[in-house]
This record gives structure tokens, C-alpha cells and sequence, in this order.
């Protein structure tokens, strides 16, 4: 009995996570066609090209930094970079957030 209701839990979370991935897709092509918005291509820190692999999720949106040097400078004071970025229209991807769920199981 344990076995089951512990597989029905874990089934109900690995299909709401799933079902909830289409909502962290990054803005529509449409949405970035407006005037004064684009994607982030530049580093908030030292404005290099940015490297999709070097990032942080802020606040559910995802910033891309240039190099690894730039990650703990944004951490130091994150909303002065970010504004560097809203000043130039970009517009961050959002990301979902992240939910740990710990499921107690009872003693036999």
C-alpha cells in the first residue's frame, strides 16, 4: 500500500512539472517585435557577447553573463545590472521556479 500511494505522489508531481514547462518558454517572436524590446545578447556586467552557458536565475528570468569572472560581480549587486538591462529594452526568459517537495514516509 505504501508502495503505491508513494508511485501516485510521485506521478502527480513529475506530471505537473512537465505540464508546467511550456509556461518558461521565452517570449514570442510577436512579443519581441515591439518596438524597444529584444533578447538579451549582451553581458549586464562587462557587455561582451553573452555565452549561453554562463547563467543566473534571478527573480524567475534567466541572465546570461559573457564570462565566469562576471557571475559573483552581479551577485554583489544584482538590480544595478539588471537595470543596464531594462535600460536597453532587453527582455530575460523566464524560467520556472523551482519547487522542492519532501514526501514523508511513514516508519514500518
Amino acid at each position: 500500500m505504501k508502495r503505491v500511494m508513494i508511485s501516485a505522489i510521485l506521478t502527480l508531481v513529475l506530471t505537473f512539472s512537465l505540464s508546467g514547462a511550456g509556461l518558461a518558454a521565452a517570449p514570442s517572436a510577436g512579443f519581441l517585435d515591439r518596438p524597444g524590446l529584444r533578447a538579451q545578447v549582451a553581458c549586464p556586467v562587462q557587455g561582451g557577447k553573452i555565452n549561453k552557458d554562463l547563467y543566473i536565475d534571478y527573480q524567475s528570468q534567466r541572465v546570461y553573463f559573457c564570462c565566469p569572472g562576471c557571475l559573483p560581480i552581479f551577485k554583489k549587486n544584482p538590480e544595478k545590472h539588471l537595470q543596464k538591462l531594462q535600460a536597453q529594452g532587453v527582455v530575460r526568459k523566464r524560467v520556472p521556479v523551482e519547487i522542492k517537495m519532501e514526501i514523508p514516509v511513514p516508519a514500518s
